[in-house]
């Protein structure tokens, strides 16, 4: 790909108010190429549009001259520190020679792709939340991916439950729209899908006490910000069974339902994919749920990207009593065997760390697969239904139990990644137990309502090393472990696969590593700041292959961190990009 010279001019750093929002105006990007509908459906491989790379999810780039035989002369082109500090959860995007970042608390930057020299810089003007609401004042430090391209945009979803349309070329506010209200509780923790001029998203904040009654899916105009569709996930009065499901808990009395990841999209279907997250408050015993259900928590929807009308729901983890949700990356896969194809959605879903395979044309169960230590399923049936393991239901406030996997995974939002260079599904874990008890909690403003107390985190018995990257063979038929990469300290990122063999990731010993898809052997490994973290991913700018690797401040890192003592964490946050290329021949 030949990229022009990217044209900026710069300009006194002022700050420009607009609307809510500040605008630090470094410099500008002149022509500026626009991301259109075909490119999102059809990315180009030497760019990285989304938080995944392709609408499906795969976290797959078929990009190769950074291979099995050239990774080791990796070299660093460029790093940045970013903005803010909080946890790294951060997704680049890269089009048309420029990197998008974003960070916690809703800053974005715009970095030349090439040199990592800023462009813009835009901070979104946070209202000021009461000191006692901490769990609200935490979601602002947890931003997911929280930034999407559309057209010449730059659409930012925000921790005070905003939508905000920047333009791409100078991060200047073009409109935004207040979707729910931040004083109850409501939140942005996920950046949204952008399908056919809608931007579709889901809210967070909803296990906070003021949220009561619902949490949601919506979509809205790219254009003029109206909304044009809801789903809530925990009432839906189309369904009997659902409302069912809560036994005698009405709906203005229900929590949860969150869906903490990015949705997956099929043009094939115009279905959209959605991981939704745990019931609140966490125990039955508290919410007064009975032996119910709760859907559809901890369940996959697929929704009509139109109309947002339920297609089907399958249920990952019923009745759940750990906050174990189930809301991670759904990764949409085509598989042609003996001539017919195969369309498959495959998900580590939730904590508990269990692979999933399922029909994603109906929501036919197809299979499971166990990956590390867990205590709470005890089988899945043929028809795909689920069964709890009952002991460990606390039955008075109180009443401990060791559960495996933790509350920190087991799995959690850093994201797996499929290569269809290998047919292979490739899962970052971590192996972790701790007590669960329920408690007796006065529900507060701006404060989750889980009513549990959470011990340490342990390794399970047995287990001496808390990070696994596991390799998975995947087809329509079973999921069958190819490798294992087991190491001490946990993974703390999401991994990327590549056409050139290689999968990318890293850990809470500050290790970035290219695995062998086929062996699981380490090719290739440099310590850097800070545990590695986000989502690595790579582009192509005229003709050199880019890997760009978060680092910074991980709960994945420091939850676990007793499991592995002789390793110490930085005691700052170090959240940075890490750029690399091969050196020019």
């Amino acid at each position: 790909m030949k990229i022009g010279v990217l044209k900026s001019v710069l300009v006194a750093t002022t700050a420009m108010m607009a609307l809510s929002g500040a605008a630090f105006a470094q410099g500008v990007r002149e022509d500026y190429k626009p991301v259109t509908e075909e490119m999102l459906e059809n990315p180009p491989a030497e760019e990285w549009l989304m938080w995944r790379g392709t609408r499906d999810n795969q976290g797959y780039s078929p990009l190769d001259l950074v291979n099995k035989d050239t990774v080791k002369d990796l070299e660093l082109a460029w790093a940045w520190p970013m903005a803010e500090a909080g946890i790294q959860e951060t997704a680049p995007l890269v089009h048309d020679g420029v990197m998008f970042l974003q960070t916690s608390n809703a800053i974005v930057e715009a970095l030349d792709a090439k040199t990592g020299d800023l462009i813009w810089q835009y901070r979104h003007a946070m209202p000021e939340i009461p000191t006692s609401w901490s769990y609200q004042a935490n979601q602002a430090r947890r931003q997911k991916n929280s930034i999407a391209l559309y057209e010449d945009k730059i659409v930012l979803t925000t921790p005070d439950a905003k939508i905000v349309m920047l333009n791409a070329a100078d991060g200047k506010v073009v409109w935004e729209k207040q979707v729910l209200d931040y004083n109850l509780g409501y939140s942005y923790t996920i950046g949204p899908l952008i399908v056919k001029d809608k931007i579709i998203s889901a809210i967070s904040g909803c296990s906070i006490a003021g949220t009561a009654g619902g949490c949601f899916i919506l979509a809205h105009d790219a254009n003029t910000g109206e909304e044009l569709w809801r789903f809530n996930t925990i009432d839906d009065p189309n369904n009997p069974e659902q409302q069912a499901s809560w036994g005698e808990v009405p709906p203005e009395n229900r929590w949860g339902g969150t869906p903490w990841a990015t949705g997956a999209y099929d043009a094939r279907t115009n279905t959209t994919f959605w991981g939704i997250g745990m019931p609140g408050p966490y125990a039955e015993l508290i919410r007064g749920s009975g032996d119910g259900n709760v859907l559809y928590t901890n369940s996959t929807l697929a929704l009509d990207a139109d109309t947002g009308e339920l297609k089907w729901y399958y249920q990952h983890l019923p009745r759940d009593n750990w906050d174990l949700d189930s809301p991670f990356e759904r990764i949409l896969v085509d598989q042609e065997i003996d001539g017919e194809m195969h369309h498959l959605l495959i998900s580590v879903p939730g904590k508990n760390g269990i692979a999933f395979g399922l029909d994603r044309d109906t929501g036919k169960y197809l299979w499971h697969k166990e990956t590390v230590v867990q205590n709470v399923v005890t089988g899945v049936d043929p028809d795909g239904t689920v069964h709890i393991n009952e002991d460990l239901i606390s039955e008075a406030v109180g009443q401990e139990h060791l559960v495996c996997t933790s509350v920190s995974g087991g799995k959690l939002w850093q994201a797996g990644s499929y290569s269809p260079l290998t047919q292979t599904f490739f899962v970052p874990l971590t192996e972790a137990c701790n007590t669960v008890a329920p408690t007796q909690t006065e529900f507060t403003a701006g404060n989750a309502v889980g009513a549990v107390k959470f011990g340490p985190r342990v390794l399970p018995e047995g287990i001496t090393d808390a990070g696994l990257l596991q390799a998975l063979d995947i087809n329509p038929i079973q999921a069958e472990s190819k490798w294992q990469a087991r190491e001490r300290p946990s993974m703390t990122s999401s991994v990327l696969a590549t056409g050139g063999g290689l999968v990318f990731g890293g850990d809470a010993a500050r290790y970035v590593k290219a695995w062998d898809q086929d062996t699981g052997e380490v090719l290739w490994e440099q310590r850097l700041n800070a545990p590695i973290g986000g989502y690595p991913m790579t582009y192509e700018i005229d003709g050199e292959q880019y890997v760009a690797i978060p680092t910074g401040y991980s709960n994945s890192a420091s939850s676990i961190s007793s499991a592995f003592p002789e390793i110490p964490l930085p005691t700052g946050s170090g959240n940075s990009v890490f750029v690399y290329k091969l050196p020019k021949e």
